[in-house]
């Protein structure tokens, strides 16, 4: 981006922030998500004057973060946030954190107070100025970019080099500190002035492939005999797909997926075989001991992607593609993932081969709950079957951290024309409320909300943003009417259920209804009946919320629970069953 905004004469003035609305359309944004608030009431003005941009308004400056993240995941453009000084500004931070774990390409707007008022006392001051904290200090580690907006003047460079971070490898957020009478200052900006391609920024940081590398791996894979792959959420970033399938063709080789790249590879595909870590299915392990090779394309294969599976792969050759080095010991292939995953499927033989015989993703079997249930309740896979039935296939689907989103994850088929999104980055409950809402706006997709009661509770009450916006999303809560994943780790590893995890029951489609009389909320009684609340979600346009009660004692699809049970019924300490642990 340079200093030029669209519709301006030969030279004249304009208050930076319209210069700056102005350049989020020439970048391709199409919404901007935030709280207000005085000190960046002044950027919301300029997007509303503006018209070509969508202002968002959310309820928490976390979730509106999460519906910059949801919205670039779906999109693949920049996702921008907008956040008023003080407390909204800090708000900010664990949804930055979670974009910078995941590598989501956002650029945070944060307003700050008047210049000449920080180090005087200033209302909400983070200027580092006579004793209040520094904002730069904050949100550095949680950025791949952070720079305070000083002189107006100095916005034509901060701003590209800012979208620029945002979006090169390791793409992630990006964030500009705008004191309100910065922002308010008038610039002087040319028409002669061009603005480059969009996406040419990052392109420009885009690592060169080793021609040397590129060799190498792609002779390692023309002599290896049975390869799995494993795919992550980069291929989906890159809109990679389609080449994924056709590397997985000419290696004839099984895929596998990490949890939050379900979307990747086509699930009802022959060579599918499941996902890969401690959410995932036996047939990944499987299929790894018999491999001669581990071919990671996307992904650096963090803990949940792997746990279960390091003793084969530390007797199995492992290959990686991608922009960061994997998390085990293999040969890498850096670089842009586009650029190497077409390198090396161009040097291999273009004739198919077939997929070796394997079981595919078979369910894990479960053992029964292990405390006692207060109430009638719907089992997970019931309700995830019945999910599955009505999900269209150009859906996206949004799951949330804990027991549902263990069960979704694991039994729930991706879309085949749509997002399958989990935040694994950082794993906060509550993410899916915002992301599913900005995903929603930008596509104009129905998209699915799967969640616990917990994040309701949370920030479920983005649901307000769904409805004032007319968002197609579709909110389906798994109500356990507890934390039950800590629950069962204090029964596992704390010596017994406190109760402080198991909550008294809520009746959440009946208090949704009552506070939001427009919204279509539905308490299902069985998993038919959330069947066909969800098709009548599907008819309608704007947004539907579903509730169903399960029981939370019931044991997830999550290899460290299974571990435990299985050492508790063989009387085998967890040294002898190998125990995994995850947090």
């Amino acid at each position: 981006m340079t200093p030029t905004t669209s519709g301006l004469r030969e030279a004249e003035t304009v208050r930076l922030v319209d210069f700056l609305a102005g350049e989020l359309v020439r970048a391709g944004v199409t919404h901007m998500f935030g709280v207000g608030g005085a000190n960046i009431e002044d950027l919301f003005d300029a997007v509303h004057r503006g018209g070509a941009v969508r202002g968002v308004v959310a309820k928490h400056e976390f979730s509106a973060v999460t519906m910059a993240d949801g919205y670039a995941r779906t999109t693949g453009r920049l996702g921008v946030v907008a956040a008023t000084s003080g407390g909204g500004a800090m708000n900010l931070v664990p949804g930055l954190a979670e974009a910078y774990a995941s590598r989501v390409p956002v650029l945070a707007l944060v307003g700050q107070p008047p210049t000449g008022q920080e180090g005087h006392g200033a209302f909400q001051d983070s200027s580092g100025r006579a004793g209040s904290f520094d904002a730069r200090e904050v949100f550095a580690p949680v950025s791949r970019f952070c720079a305070r907006v000083d002189d107006p003047d100095s916005l034509g460079e901060l701003l590209p080099r800012a979208v620029a971070a945002a979006q090169a490898d390791p793409r992630g957020p990006a964030v500009l500190l705008l004191p309100k009478d910065v922002q308010q200052a008038r610039i002087l900006v040319s028409s002669r002035d061009t603005a480059p391609t969009p996406g040419g920024p990052a392109a420009a940081f885009a690592a060169r492939l080793d021609a040397a590398a590129v060799r190498a791996v792609s002779d390692v894979l023309r002599g290896a005999g049975r390869v799995l792959v494993i795919a992550g959420e980069d291929v989906a970033a890159a809109d990679m797909r389609g080449d994924l399938a056709e590397l997985a063709r000419r290696l004839g080789a099984w895929v596998a997926v990490t949890p939050d790249a379900k979307d990747v590879f086509d699930n009802r595909d022959p060579r599918f075989a499941g996902v890969a870590g401690v959410m995932g299915h036996a047939n990944v392990e499987d299929c790894l001991r018999r491999a001669d090779l581990c071919l990671l394309v996307g992904t650096r294969l963090p803990l949940l992607a792997r746990g279960g599976l390091d003793k084969a792969l530390a007797t199995t050759e492992v290959v990686s593609l991608g922009p960061e080095p994997p998390f085990v010991a293999g040969t890498a292939l850096g670089g842009n993932l586009r650029d190497a995953l077409r390198a090396v499927t161009l040097r291999l033989p273009s004739r198919p081969r077939p997929c070796p015989p394997h079981t595919g993703p078979l369910p894990t079997p479960m053992p029964g709950p292990l405390f006692q249930a207060r109430e009638r309740t719907v089992p997970h896979a019931q309700a995830v079957a019945a999910v599955a039935a009505a999900l269209p296939q150009d859906a996206h689907v949004f799951v949330d951290a804990g027991n549902a989103g263990a069960s979704a994850i694991h039994l729930l088929p991706a879309p085949r024309h749509g997002r399958f999104v989990v935040a694994v980055g950082m794993g906060g409950m509550g993410y899916t409320f915002g992301a599913g809402i900005g995903a929603a706006l930008a596509t104009g997709r129905r998209t699915y909300v799967l969640a616990g009661d917990g994040a309701f509770f949370m920030h479920g009450m983005e649901v307000h943003t769904a409805v004032e916006y007319d968002a197609p999303v579709t909110f389906v809560i798994f109500n356990n009417n507890a934390h039950a994943m800590c629950a069962l780790r204090e029964q596992f590893l704390q010596g017994g259920v406190r109760g402080d995890d198991l909550f008294a029951r809520t009746d959440l489609a009946a208090g949704v209804a009552a506070a939001f009389p427009s919204l279509r909320a539905t308490g299902a009684t069985d998993a038919a009946h959330l069947r066909t609340a969800l098709l009548r979600g599907n008819a309608r346009g704007g947004p539907a919320f579903v509730a169903v009660d399960c029981d939370p004692r019931e044991i997830p699809p999550f290899l460290p629970f299974q571990s435990f049970t299985e050492a508790t019924d063989s009387k085998e300490g967890s040294d002898e069953r190998g125990v995994v642990h995850v947090g």
